[in-house]
């Protein structure tokens, strides 16, 4: 294995950890209550863990400090949008755990974290931001 492909399975390691922490252990019921409310503090303290939990990802890829501000810029806008996004349609149509359409949504909401990730490794691994 070449140390290129060696670096982006460890990105992608780091990110699918990450990602798991945050979204699963770390997550709040305070988080989760108030993402669907645009603005609210919960959700945007729910991304800042993200964004943290995203610089070793980018610190393996090799990303310089300018690249880093991007990307977690980037990702911040988006995950916030996502997530807010997946929480306003479940109070909305009050999906509960029972309803199909729940987790569809939910594995829609995980689905567009994850092309999140594939697209920051591939911009970098491209030398994109650099």
């Amino acid at each position: 294995m070449s140390h290129e492909t060696a670096l982006l399975l460890w990105a992608f390691l780091a990110f699918q950890l990450k990602h798991f922490l945050c979204d699963f252990v770390l997550q709040t019921e305070y988080q989760v209550r108030t993402k669907a409310i645009y603005g609210h503090l919960g959700g945007i303290l729910h991304v800042a863990i993200h964004i943290v939990g995203t610089i070793p990802a980018l610190l393996i890829l090799g990303a310089g400090a300018q690249t880093i501000a991007i990307i977690l810029i980037a990702e911040a806008v988006i995950h916030y949008h996502v997530d807010w996004t997946k929480s306003f349609v479940d109070r909305t149509f009050k999906w509960g755990v029972t309803d199909h359409a729940y987790w569809i949504l939910f594995g829609a909401d995980q689905l567009a974290h994850q092309l999140t990730y594939i697209g920051i490794v591939t911009v970098l691994a491209a030398g994109g931001l650099q």
